[in-house]
Order: structure tokens, then C-alpha cells, then sequence
């Protein structure tokens, strides 16, 4: 079969005719592997022994299992293992690729360097990594000598549960910062819906496997949502047997994507209008009578009509959907036909084991909070929370937390600050982190409050969507380190660059992947010896702790990062339960199932670890389903539909100027008790309609990389000529919009917004809704190797960002835009 784009494309979904995916051979990564090395900057290995090294992939929060093929000590190939629960055997394209990212020094920074251009020009010099470090050290000692140790700033990508997260937020707080900030993802968005509705901190749990209709908001499950190569395997598993299909699929999206094309079903809603589509499927199942009964009157607060403490009436969430969220009034919401609502609602609640998830794309951007309250009302009243193909709702993982810090005064003093980004604040109560906000508070000041940033696995200059407004804060800040492996971006504006190893030279932590619904602690193991000089991000820390002294070397006792892994895994030993062992016959999804496992397959601490550092994981199989009487830690002890904390917060920012203003500060345009449950809320805009009349919505696309990750570039070869043609990248336009402008197949256009302009191509597209423009993730760097920097145009350069309601995330589903024909 040759390898070209239309090939591969049909290898990854399953065809343009229908060709159903099985559980990911991935055939064509040989021919892959082969042409890759024909690469003037791929050397071609010696003849030798094979060998096969197992790890895990961390170039996303997925964390499948991999398995790298070496000749001698150099790595040729890539696979995904079949003795690792939570892909078994898949693995993604970027996956696939990830060696083109370690032999490549046009993208890879090879040893510490300080800049000497102009910021952005990526212009630097060689320096050793003790000049590096002393530069560094000196410099967060002089806050603290200053008393400003406020003025410290990290932004870090890695995975929120990571222990190299912990390590990251530790070491600006030993210093006295209270100013960690996080990329956002649609994981934080979980995070808060669970803790308004469930009272729980532990991730969201979707049951997939085990469920018999899947109603997706947006979930890009072939575009590489979740652990991509689970999700793609479980595609196949839905559909092993098509005579007797057992799952059926619907995809709410206003783009045909690979999932929409290929589900049973497409509902093509307006962008942002997702929570009034899910509210309208409860109102019909409401009206009908197909809800849960025993969950909804037994095990949930605000369903019905109640009466406050004081005595005051409120509206229960039956009440508020009965009344505003009718058929016809969504219809009219999301121009999705009143019929269909009815008779996608009443197959949903008439499905053995339904599942409704969210989260846009892949899953890495930040999602509306409102509207995952919406979706997971959904799953509430259809009693779906905690049961088999349902979500599962689970404690944390039980691993050990870090030794409590011993603050000198310059750190409690400085700790005593505010944000600078207001996460935590009154008016976003519920936010540990909003690096929009972040931006937007040095770009106002006449001086940058941030004095050194510190980035760690994020390039936000590229990923943000903003406009371009990072890039600007950055050129305020005074002093910029980027711990990237990779040129990108954000490490081109740096002033010192400490490059990390990838992810194929150094030990790292899984902390419960994406969406699987069981707890997973995975360990990545080096399976190749560092090619350049670049150190572990987290061995940096703990040299940098050192060389920081006092109160700051205090909080980091250890010698090396292994040694806080190990002391964090000792908390899976003391649950009492889990696993290490796996060999792939029975999978974790059937066994979870029987709700009780096997006990611990270890008989001491020492025994557990080191099957742990040799198998890569630690997994729990025992799960108490139903359970609803014990289960939700909120404030009345059930589900919330009426959210007690959402009702606190509003109260407690009301008390400085009044109810009315509240609302409007924090962004809310509901009123009355509706505030307090999941309502659909327009996506508010400042541009003029009149002068920017259509819409833009970026998508992703699973052979090309929207994160901090570069892309492998074997995969340009999976790129349509609709998508990337030479150096210019296309906006999917619907035909009858196109008509209206007068714009052709392949014509350059210009796309214009309030924030900004990018030149395109058109490529007019049935699957696109009309009014909505579509661009994708991934081009128009400015960093990189040939095959990335130059190609395409970066829609975040042109969003008009706005904030969520509420959770004050940064709001990229709704950009005015306009056509100007080149």
C-alpha cells in the first residue's frame, strides 16, 4: 500500500466509504519508519541487535504504552504495547512520529544557551548549565533580597496531576509566589463541573467501553480526545461486529468531522449553543417521564421546587427546563429541528447504558463550565452517574503528598499577595488558574509585575487563543526561562534557555490519563540515553533549590526526581489495593465491571516499586458502583442540580456593590436562580456585527499537533491539498457562504477579526456549517524546522478572546469575522 495522504488518511478513520476501524494494528508504521530514515538528519543506524524498550507516551495527558524498537542504542520505531491497559496496541500518528522529534536539531535545543538578539529572534549562544543555573539562582535570590519574590511567575503545560507539576508550583511558593499559573485545558473545566455537582475532586470518569450509546458534545473521539489510542480502540470495539451492532454513536458538532462523519448520527448545533441542546434533551425527558426517578428524588438537591433556610421560594432546575428550554425554543437556540431534540432525547433515555461527554476537540482547550454542568445534568437525570458505561465517580488517586513547606517570612509575606491573574479571587472563586488573565494584567500595566517567567512544556505564545496577546505580555516581562526541549515560540522570546530531555530520555509520572475511568499512576522510563546536553526539567528544580539556599533547598530534601516519585507512589501501596501486572488477555474495562478485583499482586513497598519501574504502572480495579447514597461530598450530601457553591460565591460577591453587579462582573447574563444551575448562556461579543457578520471556530485534527509539541513531519505526507498546499493553509468555507462573497474553490481570502487579519484559501465544504468559517489548529508557526515554520496560519493570532461566565476561562468557540477577497 503506498503511504500517501489519502492512504494514510483512510488508515486513520476507516475511509471516506465507511471502513470501520479495528483495534489499531498501525501496519503502515514499518513503511514509516523506513521512509523517515531516508532524512538527511535522521542518520541511518549500524547493523545490530534488535531491542525492545517499554515506556509510556507523555506527549499528551493520553499516556498509551509504547513500545521503541532499537538497533543497538538507537531508536528506529515506535509502537504501541498490548501489555498496557489503557491502549492496547494502539498508538496515534504523533505518537508514531515521536522519534522524528528526538533526532532533529532544527527543532531541539541541544545544550543551555542565552539569548542575544533582539526577543523572538531566537537568536542565543552556548553556556554551560552551572553559568546557566547561577544565572537563574541569582536572579529569584534578588526578589526575595528585594522582599518581591511575587514577582517570580511559572507557566507550566505538564499534566495537572503530574509530580513534576507539584514540583514546579512547590518551587514558586518556596520562593514566595503565589503566582503558578496552568495552561488551560478542558480537564479544568471537569474538574470545576465535578466539584459544583459532585463535591469530588477526582477526574472525569467516562465508562466507554462499557456503554451502548455514546452522545458526544463535541468530543473529538477520532481526532484524538482523551488517550487517543483507547478511544480509537474502543471505536473499533463499538463496531467488531456490524451485523449485530450493539453501540450506537451521535456526534453534536457544526463541523462534519471524521467522528461526526463516521457516527450514526450528526446533529449539526450552532457553535456555543450546546448547553441549550443538552437542557432541551432533559426537557424532553423530563415532560415524558423517562427520568431516573430513584436518583433524581432520592440522591440529587434542586430538582424540584424548595423552600431557602430563610423561607424564600427558589426554582428547581425541573422547573427552570420545563419553562425555557422547550423543543422549539432550543430549536430556535441551536437550529437543531424540535424533532430531532424529541427523538434524540427519547433514544438517549431509552438506551440500557448511555453516556453524554463533552469537551471540544481533543480536549485541549478550556470548555464553557455552564455547559458541562448541562451535559452532566444529562447523565444526572437519566441515572447514569456511577454506573457501568456511565460515569464513574472516584476518590483522587491515593498518592502520598509532598512534605508540608516550612515558609520563611520573605515567602508568607509574599504569599499574602494577590494573583496577579485574580484565580481564586471573589469573582472567580472557583479558578486555581487563568493565564488570560495573567496576560491581560501585565499588557495594562505600565510595568510588568512579573520580573521572571518561568515556562515549562507550553509554548502560549502559539497555543493561547488570544490574539496574540501573550506574545505581548512577554515582551514587557524582563526575564524569560524556557525549559522546552524544543525551538519553539515561546522559548524564541526567552532570555535563558535550560532545555528539558524528551520524553524518550527521562523518567516521568502518569497521573490518571485522560477521560479513563480507573485510576492509572504510569511511570515513563528512559529508554534512550540523552542525545544533546539537556537535563530533566525536575532534576533542574532540585539543583536550582540548592543553589536558591535557605527556606527554598529546605523544601526540596531530595537528591533526585526518582526520589519523589517513589515517595508520592508509597500512598498506592498504603491504599491497600492495586495492581502492577498486566498482560493484556483480559481488559480492564471488562474486569471493572465485576466491581471487585483481585487484591494487591505485591507483598511490600519495595516489591511494588520495583514492579512498578519495570512494568510502567499501578492500577485499582475495585470500584463501588451506585453507591449514591455515600458518594457526593457537596454541601447537602447529593448531586447538585442547584449548586450550593455557585449560590455562596455569587452571595459573597454580591455583598460589595449588589446583585446586579455581580452578575455582571463575573460575566453572567442569567438572572434569578438559574444562575445557580447549568443554563445556556449566550456567548457575548463587543465587536460590531454589522462589520464582522460571520464566525470563525478553530478544529483539530488528529495528524496535526495544536499543543506545545511540535509536529513529527512524516505527517505533512497525511495532509490534504485542501488543507495545506505548499505554504498555504485553507479555511473550510460552506458553499452557500462562499456564494454570498463570491469566493471559489481554492481562492485566497483574507480573514479578518477584531483582534487581526491571516491570509488563506478557501476550500468550499458541504460538512461546514453555513455563517461559520473553520480553521485549523496546528500552522502558522514561526518557529521550528522547514516543515513547520512558515506553513499555514495560526488561527489563535486572530480570536477574539472573551471569558467564560463564571469560571473566567478564556472563550475561543466565538470570533467575528469577516471576508475580504484578495
Amino acid at each position: 500500500m503506498e503511504l500517501n495522504r489519502r492512504n494514510f488518511i483512510k488508515f486513520l478513520v476507516g475511509g471516506a466509504a465507511g471502513i470501520q476501524l479495528t483495534p489499531l494494528p498501525w501496519k503502515l508504521t514499518d513503511d514509516i519508519a523506513i521512509w523517515t530514515q531516508n532524512w538527511p538528519w535522521v542518520p541511518v543506524p549500524p547493523v545490530g541487535e534488535f531491542i525492545h524498550e517499554k515506556s509510556i507516551c507523555t506527549l499528551c495527558p493520553g499516556g498509551c504504552g509504547i513500545e521503541v524498537r532499537k538497533v543497538d542504542d538507537r531508536a528506529v520505531k515506535i509502537e504501541g504495547r498490548t501489555d498496557y491497559p489503557v491502549n492496547p496496541g494502539g498508538i496515534c500518528p504523533v505518537g508514531m512520529g515521536g522519534l522524528q522529534l528526538q533526532y532533529n536539531e532544527s527543532i531541539r535545543f541541544t545544550r543551555p544557551m542565552k539569548r542575544v538578539g533582539p526577543r523572538g529572534s531566537g537568536v542565543f549562544i552556548d553556556i554551560s548549565w552551572d553559568e546557566a543555573l547561577t544565572m537563574l539562582a541569582g536572579r529569584i535570590s534578588g526578589l526575595r533580597e528585594k522582599a518581591m519574590p511575587e514577582a517570580l511567575a511559572a507557566v507550566d503545560g505538564n499534566p495537572a496531576r503530574s509530580t513534576l507539576s507539584l514540583m514546579i508550583e512547590r518551587l514558586v511558593k518556596a520562593v514566595g509566589s503565589p503566582n503558578y499559573v496552568r495552561i488551560p485545558c478542558a480537564e479544568d473545566t471537569y474538574e470545576m463541573a465535578n466539584f459544583l455537582m459532585q463535591g469530588t475532586l477526582g477526574p472525569m470518569a467516562y465508562d466507554l467501553e462499557n456503554a451502548d450509546y455514546v452522545l458526544s458534545f463535541g468530543s473529538g473521539l477520532l481526532e484524538g480526545w482523551g488517550a487517543p489510542g483507547r478511544v480509537i480502540n474502543a471505536w473499533g470495539l463499538w463496531h467488531e461486529n456490524p451485523a449485530k451492532k450493539r453501540v450506537k454513536i451521535v456526534q453534536v458538532e457544526s463541523r462534519a468531522s471524521s467522528t461526526a462523519s463516521k457516527a450514526d448520527r450528526w446533529i449539526a448545533a450552532k457553535p456555543g449553543t450546546e448547553a441549550a441542546l443538552a437542557l432541551g434533551l432533559c426537557h424532553v425527558i423530563i415532560k415524558d417521564g423517562l427520568y431516573d426517578s430513584e436518583f433524581v428524588n432520592e440522591c440529587s438537591f434542586g430538582f424540584d421546587d424548595f423552600s431557602s433556610a430563610g423561607g424564600k421560594d427558589r426554582a428547581g432546575f425541573k422547573t427552570m427546563v420545563l419553562k425555557k428550554y422547550s423543543p422549539a425554543k432550543v430549536a430556535e437556540i441551536t437550529g437543531v429541528a424540535s424533532d430531532d431534540i424529541v427523538s434524540l432525547a427519547r433514544d438517549f433515555a431509552g438506551a440500557k447504558a448511555p453516556v453524554a461527554i463533552c469537551g471540544k476537540g481533543k480536549g485541549s482547550l478550556s470548555g464553557s463550565l455552564y455547559e458541562f454542568m448541562a451535559v452532566n445534568s444529562l447523565n444526572a437525570i437519566t441515572g447514569r452517574i456511577n454506573k457501568p458505561g456511565g460515569i464513574l465517580v472516584h476518590e483522587p488517586i491515593p498518592l502520598s503528598s509532598l512534605p508540608e513547606i516550612d515558609f520563611d517570612d520573605i515567602a508568607s509575606q509574599g504569599l499574602e499577595k494577590p494573583r496577579f491573574d485574580a484565580a481564586g479571587s471573589t469573582k472567580y472563586p472557583f479558578s486555581n488558574s487563568l493565564i488570560n488573565n495573567l496576560a491581560a494584567a501585565i499588557n495594562r500595566s505600565p510595568e510588568s509585575p512579573v520580573d521572571t517567567l518561568l515556562v515549562f512544556a507550553a509554548n502560549p505564545v502559539h497555543t493561547l487563543p488570544d490574539g496574540g496577546a501573550f506574545r505581548k505580555a512577554l515582551k514587557k516581562i524582563p526575564f524569560i526561562v524556557s525549559f522546552s526541549p524544543f525551538r519553539d515560540e515561546t522559548a524564541y522570546m526567552a532570555d535563558l534557555i535550560l532545555p528539558d530531555h524528551t520524553y524518550l530520555e527521562k523518567t516521568d509520572d502518569i497521573v490518571w490519563p485522560a477521560g479513563l475511568q480507573y485510576p492509572l499512576f504510569g511511570l515513563s522510563l528512559p529508554v534512550l540515553e540523552p542525545v544533546y546536553n539537556t537535563r530533566n526539567a525536575a532534576d533542574v528544580i532540585l539543583k536550582l533549590a540548592k543553589q536558591i539556599g535557605n527556606s527554598v533547598e529546605s523544601a526540596f530534601p531530595w537528591k533526585r526526581f526518582e526520589e519523589v516519585l517513589k515517595e508520592r507512589a508509597k500512598g498506592l501501596y498504603s491504599s491497600g489495593a492495586g495492581l502492577v501486572d498486566y498482560d493484556g488477555t483480559n481488559p480492564v474495562w471488562k474486569r471493572l465491571k465485576e466491581g471487585t478485583g483481585p487484591g494487591p499482586d505485591y507483598a511490600s513497598f519495595e516489591e511494588m516499586w520495583k514492579k512498578i519501574v519495570s512494568g510502567g504502572l499501578w492500577y485499582r480495579l475495585e470500584h463501588t458502583y451506585k453507591n449514591w447514597d455515600n458518594l457526593f461530598e457537596t454541601p447537602s450530601g447529593k448531586f447538585e442540580f442547584f449548586s450550593s457553591k455557585i449560590e455562596l460565591a455569587v452571595n459573597a460577591y454580591a455583598e460589595q456593590a449588589g446583585i446586579d453587579w455581580a452578575l455582571r462582573d463575573m460575566g453572567l447574563a442569567g438572572k434569578g436562580d438559574d444562575v445557580f444551575m447549568p443554563h445556556y448562556e449566550e456567548t457575548a461579543s463587543d465587536a460590531d456585527r454589522s462589520t464582522f457578520p460571520l464566525m470563525m471556530l478553530p478544529f483539530e485534527i488528529i495528524n496535526l499537533t495544536s499543543t506545545w509539541v511540535p509536529n513529527p513531519p512524516f505527517l505533512n505526507k497525511a495532509l490534504f491539498d485542501t488543507q495545506l498546499r505548499g505554504d498555504e493553509s485553507f479555511v473550510e468555507i460552506n458553499p452557500e457562504t462562499a456564494a454570498k462573497y463570491n469566493v471559489g474553490q481554492g481562492d485566497r481570502i483574507i480573514i479578518k477579526s477584531p483582534e487581526g487579519e491571516v491570509r488563506v484559501r478557501a476550500n468550499l465544504f458541504e460538512g461546514a456549517m453555513p455563517g461559520v468559517l473553520f480553521m485549523p489548529l496546528g500552522f502558522g508557526h514561526s518557529a521550528y524546522d522547514e516543515f513547520s515554520k512558515g506553513k499555514g496560519v495560526n488561527p489563535n493570532d486572530i480570536i477574539h478572546a472573551g471569558k467564560d461566565p463564571l469560571s473566567g476561562y478564556p472563550v475561543w468557540w466565538n470570533t467575528p469575522v469577516k471576508i475580504i477577497k484578495v
